[in-house]
């Protein structure tokens, strides 16, 4: 009977996993950003990782999650640090907050995963990438929905019959919209380029709301 070698333990499985997650979705952002999405396959993700095409659909469903895996990081950052907001904060104030103070951390997160500057390419390429420019809407009408049920869940509000969290969620994302175009746009993609462009958009929001943009004129009797 032949000796089996001893399986690696636990832990070791695990960082080896992440290591190959980690592996295939820098390959594959790097391959998106520079030979086109439409134009780069599964196989050659796996291949330049030197492993499986099955071994890639072990991590991602397919092409499309590769490409929003580290949104998905993001929003999830986001969230969480909103589930954290002290209750004694109106809802957008605790939106407005944990999305800033969620900044703070936030480039760390990416960084172990993927380097910022490659996020903000993979950024940029969504927005000019006609097969992938409807999925953000569909992500952003799906977690506007949670956060809507959090913000009703936080104020004792039933999200189905008071229309206001989805209201607040709806007029908080349309900002965060904004800023997204506009940092993909933008030339400084550094992380305190994107938090300071952010708060600038979100401190306008109330302004924005109000009843009369024009400002008087002096000249009219």
């Amino acid at each position: 009977m032949t000796d089996q070698p001893p399986a690696p333990p636990a832990g070791l499985r695990e960082l080896k996993k992440q290591r190959t997650r980690v592996a295939l979705l820098r390959v594959a952002l790097e391959l998106f950003t520079t030979k086109g999405y439409e134009q780069t396959t599964v196989d050659e993700i796996a291949d330049a990782v030197e492993v499986s095409q099955r071994t890639f659909f072990r991590y991602f469903a397919n092409k499309e999650e590769a490409a929003f895996a580290v949104q998905d990081l993001v929003e999830s950052h986001f969230y969480a640090s909103l589930f954290e907001r002290p209750h004694t904060e109106s809802p957008f104030e605790a939106m407005r907050n944990a999305v800033l103070s969620s900044w703070e951390t936030i480039g760390e997160a990416i960084a172990e995963v993927v380097p910022v500057e490659l996020h903000m390419r993979t950024y940029q390429l969504i927005e000019s990438t006609p097969a992938l420019l409807a999925v953000p809407l569909r992500r952003s009408t799906e977690l506007e929905e949670k956060i809507a049920r959090l913000i009703a869940e936080r104020e004792g509000l039933d999200v189905d019959t008071d229309p206001r969290p989805r209201v607040a969620v709806a007029a908080f994302s349309g900002v965060m919209r904004v800023t997204g175009r506009l940092r993909g746009q933008g030339q400084d993609a550094s992380m305190e380029a994107i938090r300071s462009l952010t708060e600038s958009y979100l401190d306008h929001l109330g302004p924005s709301l109000a009843a009369n943009w024009r400002t008087p004129d002096t000249h009219t009797e």
